[in-house]
């Protein structure tokens, strides 16, 4: 089991019969406040001009299968419309891309495309359309991994990892690229550059075998006569990190799937990035063939997008999608940052995927997340606007245009959200490689946990559960059935702790355990506070022993408790009710009980 730095297990307590109260303690003055954040979601660039187009030949028609015949038929239908219409290449879903010359405003495409629309040979058409990064950075440097272990809203994921890191599953994130970083080059294979536009791609050429993040950066009106200004993100760095940074290596961070191979898919550039693209992208990722690409050596069974724009799910990336599923990839999207249904964004409205919303650290629909009957699950993705605390952490460089040197940084979105299930799945397959898209998509349901705070508009199944997802998928149980070893219990009911009053208790009834605690019982604690040097916290076993898992001190001036203790529970019954007693002994600042669990 992995011991993270923001999880730390301070020593094997031994339960003793109940101390008396604790003794007031002097302290240092409070800490200075950490600078406000003032993040806000992603506002996606307008799209007003179209440069190019997807066609569709029916499987009967020549053109469907013959490029000679593709370009005739194109050179045809460039006379009727009077514009300079050309064919640019195939895709791999066996589409024709279209380029149409120059950029056509909307209502120039509609009459191109209506031309496509009236031959019978023709299945459809679709304008190639941009797709951006769901994510919002912000200022501030570290942040503790609560999205893992926090008892309230963490994912419960180092309960998983007695059962599988992600050994031998390849996770593909179809994003910016990848700049070096030493927390991933040793979990990197070999990925692919699909951004087709020099420009875009700011490398000086199209397509290529180079995955390298050079930077997504772009001036004021640059991507469009209403677009910011704004630094390079270094997106794909910062979504690989938190499926797959290496663990155990005493530096940075863990991935929830530490141990599994990333492949960086290149699809996002200055100015997003275009659905021939990523559609080209994730049939490579899954295996398939693309023209003028050489076969993908390490095919990746689990796709990581989070991406994507408002509009509905073309045919083309539905096409990429399904042929991907039935190559055997589980498809992860982003459901977006813009705080409305998600049925009304690609690729988060396509089917076959697993669509996927943000909370917050208290368990909240974050409020930058999409919502609806479309999103399938919810993972943690953070509020930095809260503080960069209650953001995600992960891997990311600190070059505001091209790359310099790494670091990590916190971010918000539902970006930060996908990765999450998407290391899930890769610690489902290496515990059972036989699962298919469809297996993987149903347990991550069935095994997730209701919200513990608010999610108005509908946030799917609820918050992801790894351990109890993996626990079902090998057979350990799942939702049903009585609590296996390894079953975690919980009191996520808010607690108020009086100032310099008089101790507090929050309870947790264990049943269907038989015997003894275990020798290493864990104790998650999260207790909300604005000086935990005040705080003093017992455990309290059902025949009344009690151990000290915290005294107060005046040197631990800090904000918040959030760690988990390890105790020897061996000599008393595991069955009954726990309770955990926090006592505030110093006068002047004041806080709550967030959450606490037992973990057996």
């Amino acid at each position: 089991m992995l011991a993270l730095a923001t999880a730390t297990a301070v020593g094997v307590g031994v339960l003793t019969p109940a101390l008396a109260g604790a003794s007031d303690a002097p302290r240092a003055p409070e800490a200075a406040k950490a600078p406000a954040d003032n993040a806000q979601a992603a506002q996606l660039p307008p799209q007003t001009t179209v440069e190019r187009l997807i066609v569709g030949y029916k499987s009967k028609a020549e053109e469907a299968d013959s490029n000679a015949a593709a370009r005739k038929d194109i050179a045809a239908k460039a006379r009727e419309v009077g514009e300079k219409l050309g064919f640019d290449r195939r895709l791999g879903t066996g589409a024709a891309v279209v380029d149409l010359g120059k950029e056509l405003s909307r209502a120039e495409t509609s009459d191109v495309m209506a031309t496509f629309k009236a031959d019978p040979d023709v299945a459809y058409v679709e304008p190639d359309t941009r797709m951006y990064a769901f994510a919002t950075p912000n200022d501030t440097d570290y942040a503790k991994q609560w999205d893992l272990f926090e008892t309230r809203a963490g994912m419960n994921v180092p309960e998983a990892w007695g059962t599988a890191t992600g050994n031998g599953v390849t996770v593909a994130v179809i994003d910016t690229g990848y700049v070096s970083h030493s927390d991933l080059n040793g979990n990197t294979v070999a990925g692919y550059d699909f951004i087709s536009d020099a420009g875009n791609a700011r490398d000086g050429n199209g397509r290529d075998s180079d995955p390298s993040d050079t930077g997504d950066w772009r001036a004021a009106g640059e991507c469009g006569p209403d677009t910011r200004a704004s630094n390079s993100s270094w997106h794909g760095t910062h979504v690989a990190g938190t499926i797959g940074a290496i663990a155990n290596n005493n530096k940075g961070i863990a991935g929830v799937a530490h141990r599994a191979k990333i492949q960086h898919v290149r699809v996002l550039g200055k100015c997003g990035g275009s659905t021939v693209d990523i559609a080209d992208a994730i049939t490579w990722a899954s295996g398939g063939s693309v023209p003028g690409v050489p076969a993908n050596p390490n095919p990746a069974k689990v796709l990581n997008l989070s991406l994507g724009g408002p509009g509905s799910c073309g045919t083309t990336t539905q096409n990429a999608i399904n042929g991907a599923v039935g190559r055997g990839s589980t498809v992860v999207v982003a459901a977006g940052n813009s705080d409305q249904n998600a049925s009304g964004f690609t690729p988060a409205n396509c089917n076959n995927v697993i669509t996927v919303a943000a909370s917050n650290r208290n368990g909240d629909r974050a409020r930058y997340s999409n919502y609806g009957a479309t999103i399938d699950v919810t993972a943690p993705g953070g509020e930095t606007h809260v503080s960069a605390a209650d953001g995600i952490l992960s891997t990311l460089n600190s070059g505001t245009t091209g790359p310099s040197s790494e670091n990590y940084r916190a971010y918000q979105g539902t970006s930060m959200a996908a990765p999450h299930i998407a290391g899930l799945a890769a610690l489902m397959l290496e515990a059972k490689p036989s699962l298919t898209p469809a297996q993987i998509e149903s347990a991550i349901k069935a095994n997730a946990r209701p919200l513990p705070g608010t999610c108005s508009g509908g946030c799917g199944a609820g918050l992801a559960d790894a351990a109890k997802t993996l626990r079902a998928v090998t057979g350990g149980g799942g939702d049903t059935g009585n609590p296996p070893a390894g079953r975690t219990f919980q009191n996520t009911t808010r607690l108020n702790i009086p100032d310099t009053g008089q101790s507090v208790t929050s309870s947790v009834n264990v049943t269907g355990i038989s015997g003894n605690g275990p020798s290493e019982l864990r104790v998650a604690v999260d207790i909300r506070h604005t000086y935990r040097g005040d705080l003093v916290v017992d455990l309290v076993a059902p025949n009344g022993n009690s151990v000290r898992l915290k005294n107060s001190s005046a040197s631990d001036n800090v904000a918040n408790l959030n760690q988990t203790y390890t105790v020897n529970a061996s000599q008393v019954a595991a069955n009954g009710t726990w309770r955990l007693r926090v006592t505030d002994v110093y006068r002047g600042d004041t806080g709550y009980l967030n959450a606490w669990s037992l973990t057996f």
